[in-house]
């Protein structure tokens, strides 16, 4: 049995993460914000929790618990594109502060553990054209991006000059059960309450999706990735999915089909949102890892989830 500390354990993707180490009989500890019931945070797989942020005080604190980790999944930061234009501030602090100090404390006293530290395909920004490959020239647009890469360069540098071993996951489109925002989260929410939804955009966006089970398992294998050259993985399909295509689909498994489907677009994009965002994800398909959940089927799920929320037949 491995012992493996997740930061942001609490998160949406966290948790799916920590269920998952956990269900393969290793010891998970987390640390992040909220007060977790040890009741529900041992129903998600993880046995030790602290609420704060990632400092060296905290982390002394794990150590003294559990001793030196196996393995450390860096998930604490921002998580939101639009809360960074509100207060880029904070997700400065909660994204690179919190890897700044994490790296600094590994450095000193985990010098031999392997870190993923979660990043985002914000870093790659606008403009590109077909799948976009690891190489890309990064160009983030977002507050949000902009840190994300800061993040993966403190990384690099803590590698490169102290030896540190580091894998940087580049997550696309991440859906499921227990995501309470963004485009899936909204088109169910505006269906239930008007029996339609309208949109911003054009509907014709491209976005990569991937089943947050199926990203779990990808970031599982990337502690076995991590080494000093701070290697870098787009964590996604592989397959571009229209907007529309995914609206369209909730609707269909929300009602009975309608004609048209209950969804508008108003033409009107947020200021910097990228036409295209999918991967090349050829990287993590030559690993040898295979998508478990097709879209569809995934869409269905998170329907029956949504409606689980409120004893909803």
């Amino acid at each position: 049995m491995k012992t493996f500390w997740i930061t942001g354990a609490r998160g949406f993707i966290g948790r799916h993460l920590a269920k998952r180490l956990a269900a393969s009989g290793h010891r998970v500890a987390g640390l992040g914000h909220g007060n977790w019931p040890a009741v529900e945070a041992n129903a998600w797989g993880v046995g030790y929790w602290i609420a704060g942020d990632v400092s060296v005080s905290n982390l002394a604190q794990m150590r003294t618990a559990l001793g030196i980790p196996d393995g450390i999944f860096h998930l604490a930061g921002g998580s939101s594109v639009g809360a960074t234009l509100t207060n880029p501030h904070e997700d400065f602090r909660r994204t690179v502060d919190s890897t700044a100090e994490l790296l600094e404390w590994m450095r000193q006293h985990s010098p031999r553990t392997p870190l993923v530290a979660i990043s985002s395909a914000a870093v790659y920004g606008s403009g590109h054209k077909g799948l976009i490959p690891e190489n890309a020239r990064p160009s983030p647009y977002s507050p949000y991006g902009a840190h994300k890469l800061m993040m993966e360069e403190l990384c690099r540098s803590r590698a490169a000059n102290f030896g540190l071993s580091i894998a940087l996951p580049r997550l696309f489109s991440v859906y499921g059960p227990e995501l309470r925002k963004q485009l899936l989260w909204d088109v169910c929410n505006k269906l239930e309450t008007n029996g339609e939804a309208e949109l911003g955009g054009s509907g014709s966006e491209l976005r990569d999706w991937m089943h947050v089970g199926d990203v779990a398992a990808a970031l599982e294998r990337q502690i076995a990735w991590a080494d000093a050259t701070a290697p870098v993985f787009n964590i996604a399909t592989g397959h571009p999915v229209a907007v529309r295509d995914v609206a369209v689909a909730l609707a269909a498994a929300s009602s009975p089909p309608s004609s048209p489907p209950p969804i508008r677009f108003s033409g009107q994009s947020r200021p910097g949102d990228p036409q295209n965002l999918c991967a090349d994800a050829t990287r993590l398909k030559n690993s040898g890892f295979v998508c478990a959940m097709p879209l569809n089927e995934g869409i269905v799920e998170y329907v029956t989830w949504f409606r689980s929320l409120k004893g909803r037949p």
